[in-house]
């Protein structure tokens, strides 16, 4: 199996977070960036800046911890962000 990573994007005015899971973190993120899917979530709502991420040794693993973290409160999502982007 291939490494992997989960992610959480914000936009500008950091109102918005999107969490998701790449086996390609910098590629993943320029096609944010890019808009690559128009009609996506991270493009209909401009969130494209990383503001976390975690890898793993597997894939598999990483997208379990998509999971958790996607069925966490809002204010869980900022706590994991101020671990390591704080402001």
């Amino acid at each position: 199996m291939k490494p992997g990573f989960v992610y959480i994007i914000t936009n500008k005015y950091q109102t918005v977070v999107y969490v998701g899971v790449t086996s390609n973190l910098p590629q993943r993120i320029i096609e944010h960036k890019n808009k690559k899917y128009p009609k996506s979530f991270s493009a209909r709502y401009d969130v494209n800046l990383l503001v976390y991420y975690e890898q793993f040794k597997w894939i598999g693993d990483a997208i379990a911890r998509e999971k958790q973290i996607k069925a966490g409160s809002r204010a869980a999502k900022n706590k994991l962000i101020q671990s390591i982007n704080p402001t």
